[in-house]
């Protein structure tokens, strides 16, 4: 059973790829998010 699942698990992970367009995006947004703490609240600004 061991084998089975790490056979399936590392073929389905070689398949999965994501775009250069989509990483980009995803490092663009963390770069430009910025979560202000003031007091107890939590204000996240999005900063383009």
């Amino acid at each position: 059973m061991e084998k089975t699942y790490s056979k399936t698990s590392s073929d389905t992970m070689s398949k999965m790829s994501p775009k250069e367009d989509t990483v980009r995006f995803l490092l663009d947004y963390s770069k430009a998010l910025s979560v202000i703490d003031c007091n107890k609240w939590k204000f996240e600004a999005l900063l383009n």
